[in-house]
């Protein structure tokens, strides 16, 4: 090996001797992540508390690891999960095949599924990481009530899923106006 050599490698060296230190104090002080940052998944709710997931599983077809496991049941007007006609009985994300790819949240018709940003996802063991409805679902926040219970925001699924409701493009004010001749 020759002289050059080595003074080149020790030039190598001493030029990143005195960059700035990019070591990071994870556990204390988390790094920011990018608003768009793909973590766990989510499974969200109405306004009223009941579930936005009718048990499709077009997002367990759409895993291309195929991570995502789903069993549909039948609401019934005793016992209401979800708006629709069936919801999601069984519903499991395992954590150890799941690539993050988003497939499953695009194949979603309801908007059911979205993930967060969270990516502490390790565990002791392997069982753990598969999430369950229960694990996945999101929380309950004031003025939500614990489902199953009757719909609330409106007489059918449509005022759920179509925005009959909220959506300034139908609002009743529109239709009226609209029937009169007057649009």
């Amino acid at each position: 090996m020759s002289v050059g050599g080595t003074l080149k490698g020790f030039g190598v060296t001493f030029s990143h001797m005195f960059r700035k230190v990019v070591t990071t104090e994870y556990p204390e002080k988390p790094d920011r992540l990018a608003p768009r940052y793909h973590g766990r998944h989510i499974l969200n709710r109405h306004p009223d508390g009941l579930e936005k997931c009718i048990g499709c599983e077009l997002c367990a077809w759409a895993c291309p690891a195929d991570a995502i496991y789903v069993e549909g049941g039948d609401n019934t007007e005793d016992e209401r999960f979800s708006p629709g006609e069936r919801y999601a009985k069984t519903y499991q994300i395992n954590y150890a095949r799941c690539i993050f790819c988003g497939l499953c949240i695009e194949a979603c018709p309801t908007r059911s599924l979205t993930m967060s940003n969270e990516y502490e996802l390790a565990r002791d063991n392997r069982q753990d990481l598969i999430f369950t409805k229960e694990q996945l679902l999101a929380p309950l926040l004031p003025g939500m009530e614990r489902p199953p219970h009757a719909m609330y925001l409106g007489d059918s699924e449509k005022d759920y899923y179509l925005g009959a409701l909220a959506n300034p493009g139908t609002s009743v004010g529109a239709e009226q106006a609209n029937q009169a001749g007057e649009l």
